[in-house]
C-alpha cells in the first residue's frame, strides 16, 4: 500500500480497477483548509492523463509493471515476435500494444516488454540506435549553413531529418524517444 503523501514521479498504484502512473505531483498546503496531493497521472493501459486530488492520508495498493528484456524478431501480419533470450520462447505481441517510437527497431534488436499480472501493454524500444540510410539526398560542396536539415529515409523506412553533410549508406544513430538524428555512428 502507498499513501498519496508519498506519491514520486514514476511510482505506479491502482485505483478503482485501473493501473496509473504518477507523471506530477505537488503538495498544496492552503492557508485555509487541509492539505492534499494535486497530480496528473497516466492510465498505463489506455495511455489517458487525468489530472486528480488526493487527500494525502488516502492509501491505494501498489502496482508492479513488469520489465522485461526481449528480442525482436520478425513480424507476421499484425502479430510481431519477441524471443526471451533465456528461455527462447517466442512471445506474439498484437501492433496496437506497440508504441509509436517502435518504428525505429530493425529485427535481432533488444527492446523492453512492459507488462502487468501478465498482460502485455507496451514495448520500449532503446533509447538511442544505429540506423542505416537507404535514400536522402545529395549534399553539395558549400551547402554549409548552420542547422540545416533534408529527410532521409532509413532502414526501417521510417523519414527523419538528418544535417546536409549525411550522405546515402552511412549508419547515423536516432534517439527513439524524439524521432531526430544525434550523430553519425
Amino acid at each position: 500500500m502507498i499513501s498519496a503523501g508519498d506519491f514520486r514521479n514514476g511510482v505506479t498504484f491502482e485505483e478503482d480497477g485501473n493501473v496509473l502512473q504518477v507523471v506530477e505531483f505537488q503538495h498544496v498546503k492552503p492557508g485555509k483548509g487541509a492539505a492534499f496531493v494535486r497530480t496528473k497521472t497516466k492510465n498505463i493501459i489506455t495511455g489517458a492523463v487525468v489530472e486528480k486530488s488526493y487527500n494525502p492520508t488516502a492509501k491505494f495498493p501498489t502496482a508492479f509493471i513488469e520489465r522485461k528484456e526481449m528480442e525482436y524478431s520478425y513480424n507476421d501480419g499484425g502479430l510481431y515476435y519477441f524471443m526471451d533470450p533465456e528461455t527462447y520462447d517466442m512471445l506474439p505481441i498484437n501492433e496496437s500494444d506497440l508504441s509509436d517510437n517502435f518504428k525505429f527497431v530493425k529485427e535481432n534488436m533488444v527492446c523492453r516488454i512492459l507488462s502487468y499480472k501478465g498482460k502485455v501493454f507496451g514495448v520500449e524500444p532503446p533509447n538511442f540506435v544505429e540506423l542505416q540510410v537507404v535514400k536522402t539526398d545529395p549534399g553539395f560542396k558549400g551547402d554549409t549553413a548552420t542547422n540545416t536539415l533534408k529527410p532521409a529515409t532509413l532502414e526501417t523506412g521510417v523519414e527523419i531529418k538528418v544535417p546536409l553533410f549525411i550522405d546515402e549508406g552511412e549508419m547515423i544513430q536516432v534517439d527513439t524517444r524524439t524521432g531526430e538524428y544525434m550523430s553519425r555512428a
